[in-house]
């Protein structure tokens, strides 16, 4: 049996090991993010103030998606209207970041730029 003095480092090793398990079978049991399954995702945000935005949510899949716009502020989330979600997202209801993410793969798959960037062959 280990010595007395060796046991809260070997109960901080188990806890430490146990860390990646625990979050595998959180990830897994699908409690670890909403809208994981794609039943629900945000198809655009727009900041009105440093508190306060208008979000649009998409709520279930295909012909049946519905598009929730929901105006959020630290306090409240308030239902503002419901549409029915259109065939594909329309560029200019994307979110600025989801622009700007594209626009930099764009960049970096066109080749090198006057920065120096990755070279493809």
């Amino acid at each position: 049996m280990p010595s007395s003095s060796l046991m809260p480092l070997l109960a901080f090793m188990a806890v430490v090991a146990l860390i990646p398990v625990a979050l595998w079978l959180l990830r897994r049991s699908g409690y670890a993010g909403a809208g994981q399954d794609g039943l629900m995702r945000t198809v655009s945000s727009l900041s009105l103030s440093p508190s306060q935005r208008v979000v649009v949510v998409e709520l279930g899949q295909g012909a049946t998606a519905r598009w929730l716009v929901l105006g959020v502020t630290p306090d409240n989330i308030t239902h503002l209207t419901q549409l029915d979600a259109p065939a594909e997202v329309p560029p200019a209801l994307r979110t600025p970041q989801a622009a700007t993410v594209s626009q930099l793969i764009a960049k970096w798959r066109s080749g090198p730029g006057p920065a120096g960037g990755p070279s493809h062959d």
